[in-house]
């Protein structure tokens, strides 16, 4: 699942770009980790990037693999709900920058 999410806000420096990346996957992963035991999550990895300086486009994707003794849990909606809260901390941490 990929989403794509523009914010206007000051121009940011490296360092903070870096750090919204960091909460978005961080997020992403909690959320995810939050609804599924680690040991029935076979592949999980989270990619967030940030392009332009105002605004900016960061972009959010998830791929991720449960075991199949979880065939009957919905692992699109659960990526779906991932890329949402890690879009939400994402603003968040920008609202705290203005």
């Amino acid at each position: 699942m990929r989403l794509v999410e523009e914010f206007s806000i000051p121009e940011l420096t490296i360092k903070q770009t870096e750090e919204l990346c960091s909460v978005a996957e961080n997020a992403a992963r909690k959320y995810i980790l939050s609804k599924v035991q680690s040991r029935m999550v076979e592949k999980l990895d989270i990619s967030v990037e940030a392009e332009g300086a105002k605004p900016v486009n960061l972009s959010v994707e998830i791929d991720l693999v449960l075991s199949p003794q979880m065939t009957a849990f919905d692992a699109k909606a659960l990526t779906a709900e991932a890329v949402k809260e890690a879009l939400k901390a994402s603003d968040n941490y920008l609202r705290k920058l203005k």
